[in-house]
C-alpha cells in the first residue's frame, strides 16, 4: 500500500481501517513509551497518571555529584523495584508480542525500563533507555543483576522500612529525607565503584550504536507505530521525524496529543489495551 501524508491525520473509524490495513501489510516497527505499561500499574511521567506528580525524575548530574543524592536515589528505587517487580504485561503488551508472532512487527523500540515486552513475549526489543532489572558499575563497567543488588540492600538495611505514597515510571518512589537518611548505599562487588541502574537518566546520552539501531529498523519498516508516546523529547521523537522524512508512514495511538501529531498518516486518542485488541480481531 503505498500512502502519502496528508495535512490532516486520519482520526476515529477512518484511523482504525487504516491502520488495520497497515499492519496488516506488514514490516511494522513498534515505538512504545510509558503509556505502553499504564494498564499494568506502572504511571507515566505525561499522561493521565502524571498529571498529579510533584517529583522530578533523577538528572544523571545529579547522581553523580553526591553521594547523598545517590543514597535518596537508591532508598526510594530500592522500594520502587518491588513494585516494578509486581507489575505484569497487559493487553497492549501482549498483542504487540502477537504481531511479532505472526510476522507483522519486524521489530520493538521501547523508551519503558521495565522489560514488560519481553515478558510478554516480544523478541526483537531495542530498550532506548536501558532496564531496571540490570545494575552498571561506573567505575568497572561490569553489569550485574538487579535481583543481585536487592539482595545486598536488604542485607545492608535491616529493620529499614519506608511507605512510599508515589510511583513513578522510572521505578523510583516518592519518600521524605527523614526516610532516606538512614539508608545505607552498597558499591561494586568487585571493584567498590559506583554503582548506578543501568538506565539512561535525564540528561545523559544514550550509546550511540543503540541510536544507530534503532535509526536502521525504523529505515526498514514499512510503517512506524507509536504506542503510548506523548513524544515529547527528542530521544523518541526522532525517530518519528526520520521515519516522516523518508516516507515511512507513522501511526499514533496515544491517549492526549502528541507533539508528533503532524508527522502522523493516522492519529488515535484512546486507551491502548481495548485498541489493540480490536485491532488483533480485525487481522487475518
Amino acid at each position: 500500500m503505498v500512502l502519502t501524508r496528508s495535512d490532516v491525520p486520519a482520526r476515529g473509524p477512518a484511523a482504525r481501517e487504516l491502520l488495520a490495513d497497515l499492519v496488516a501489510d506488514g514490516d511494522v516497527v513498534v515505538l512504545s513509551g510509558a503509556g505502553m505499561s499504564t494498564e499494568s500499574g506502572i504511571p507515566d511521567y505525561r499522561g493521565e497518571t502524571g498529571r498529579s506528580r510533584p517529583s522530578s525524575p533523577m538528572t544523571f548530574q545529579t547522581f553523580v555529584g553526591g553521594v547523598e543524592a545517590r543514597r535518596r536515589y537508591w532508598a526510594r528505587s530500592h522500594l520502587g523495584w518491588r513494585h516494578m517487580l509486581r507489575a505484569a504485561p497487559n493487553d497492549g503488551h501482549r498483542v504487540v508480542a502477537e504481531l511479532e508472532r505472526r510476522g507483522l512487527v519486524s521489530g520493538v523500540i521501547t523508551q519503558n525500563v521495565d522489560g514488560l515486552h519481553q515478558a510478554a513475549g516480544s523478541g526483537r526489543v531495542v530498550e532506548l533507555h536501558g532496564a531496571l532489572d540490570r545494575v552498571l558499575c561506573l567505575g568497572c563497567g561490569e553489569r550485574t543483576r538487579r535481583v543481585d543488588l536487592d539482595a545486598r540492600l536488604r542485607a545492608a538495611n535491616p529493620g529499614w522500612d519506608a511507605r512510599p505514597t508515589l510511583v513513578n515510571p522510572d521505578g523510583d518512589v516518592s519518600l521524605t529525607d527523614a526516610e532516606t537518611v538512614s539508608f545505607t548505599v552498597v558499591d561494586c562487588a568487585a571493584c567498590g565503584g559506583v554503582l548506578k541502574p543501568d538506565v539512561i537518566f535525564f540528561g545523559e546520552t544514550v550509546p550511540a550504536g543503540r541510536v544507530r539501531e534503532c535509526y536502521d529498523l525504523v529505515s526498514d519498516a514499512g510503517a512506524l507505530l507509536v504506542l503510548g508516546s506523548s513524544l515529547t523529547v527528542h530521544s523518541g521523537r526522532r525517530f518519528v521525524r526520520h521515519a516522516a522524512s523518508h516516507g515511512i508512514p507513522v501511526l499514533i495511538v496515544n491517549q492526549g496529543p502528541t507533539r508528533s501529531d503532524p508527522d502522523a498518516l493516522c492519529r488515535l486518542d484512546a486507551p491502548l489495551g481495548p485498541t489493540l485488541l480490536a485491532l488483533l480481531e480485525t487481522l487475518p
